[in-house]
């Protein structure tokens, strides 16, 4: 049997006491699957709108293909996996003055990187976040800042929040490093607060992950929905790189692709590591308590023994389930099971890429 979420008299948000996940089944969209004119890839957020049994994905194509852009779609579950993925929609997203997002190499300038979505039911309203442009040489530098930005259900500009400025770009080996800026994002507290957090460690905050622990600190970055300013900074320690790239010295990479609320302060979080040599992507999940974390809004991280980071709590290393996992960057609560059970619906970033998946996992959340 098809089924999707009843919607919701209340819009409230979902929350979940998650201490384990049981996988149910996987989906895959075609490479270079067109959609109204456009190429669908790139897919690095998703989010659920329960009140109009709709789905939300954001491309982070700056442009170069097709206009920055996200899509609506129905995604159709069963009690043992997803049945399809049908598009409803594309939105190409709007900046102030109405225009369009130019490429991002003709104005590198003025192309954001989006990577996160997420929709406010209560308002009709989406948020979705940038993380910029750093490139740094001796006679072509550019500058651009993670962003996250509202904006209308069509795409339309609404307005922004106002990003703190220590995790503005510089061109100094001080704040945010390139391209691992405000790559997860969700809504808390029924919608008052807003998480980001960061990808990898900021210059300021000490080194990216390597092979063995080395205190790779990133930042959620707490606003209050009304003001749009930041209220409160937590640190998040990573875990090291999965596996040895090949050959050694090659690109490896692990940081936090995307982040949820689950409730009474605390996120689900997904670190993604990556190594040259090695196509699937470790995927490794945990819990991040805040409650005791410091706030280090005002202090940098590298070599400080000072404050508390949150208290992460494993639930489940993709690894051990014995699938293929690609490059996951999005997370989002899917519908509800006929068993009553919470649903958690991960999504795969192929890059454009014709050897990668855009890829869809779903999970039932066990009630223990």
């Amino acid at each position: 049997m098809l089924f999707s979420c009843t919607p919701a008299k209340k819009l409230h948000q979902t929350e979940a006491n998650i201490k384990s996940l049981k996988y149910l089944g996987a989906y895959h969209i075609p490479y270079n699957l067109k959609y109204n004119n456009t190429i669908v890839g790139g897919l690095s957020g998703i989010d659920y709108d329960a009140k109009k049994d709709l789905y939300y994905l954001v491309s982070d194509d700056r442009s170069d293909k097709n206009p920055v852009r996200f899509y609506t779609a129905k995604i159709f579950i069963t009690a043992t996996g997803i049945d399809s993925v049908n598009f409803t929609a594309v939105h190409y997203i709007q900046q102030p003055n109405g225009a369009f997002y130019p490429e991002s190499k003709l104005n590198p300038f003025k192309a954001p990187d989006p990577e996160a979505i997420r929709v406010n039911p209560q308002h009709n309203y989406l948020v979705w976040s940038s993380e910029g442009e750093r490139i740094v040489k001796a006679n072509d530098t550019v500058l651009l800042d993670p962003a996250v930005y509202m904006s209308k259900p069509d795409g339309k500009y609404i307005d922004s929040f106002a990003i703190p400025a220590g995790l503005k770009m510089k061109p100094t080996e001080n704040g945010p490093r390139r391209n691992g800026v405000f790559e997860g994002m969700s809504f808390a507290d029924n919608y008052q607060t807003l998480f980001v957090n960061t990808e990898e460690p900021l210059y300021d905050d000490g080194p990216r992950a390597d092979m063995a622990d080395n205190n790779a600190f990133i930042r959620f970055i707490k606003f209050d929905v009304k003001s749009k300013k930041a209220t409160a900074q937590f640190a998040y320690t990573l875990e090291p790189v999965a596996f040895v790239p090949k050959p050694e010295n090659a690109f490896k990479v692990n940081g936090v692709s995307e982040i949820l609320y689950l409730g009474n302060n605390k996120l689900l979080v997904i670190e993604r590591s990556f190594s040259t040599g090695r196509l699937p992507c470790t995927i490794r999940v945990f819990t991040a308590d805040l409650n005791d974390a410091t706030d280090v809004s005002m202090m940098a991280l590298k070599n400080n023994n000072s404050f508390t980071p949150s208290k992460k709590t494993r639930v489940l290393n993709m690894d051990d389930l014995g699938i293929y996992t690609d490059n996951i960057e999005g997370v989002t609560f899917g519908p509800v099971l006929p068993n009553g059970h919470k649903t958690l619906l991960f999504m795969a970033d192929n890059n454009f890429n014709m050897i990668q998946k855009t890829q869809f996992l779903l999970f039932e959340i066990p009630e223990e």
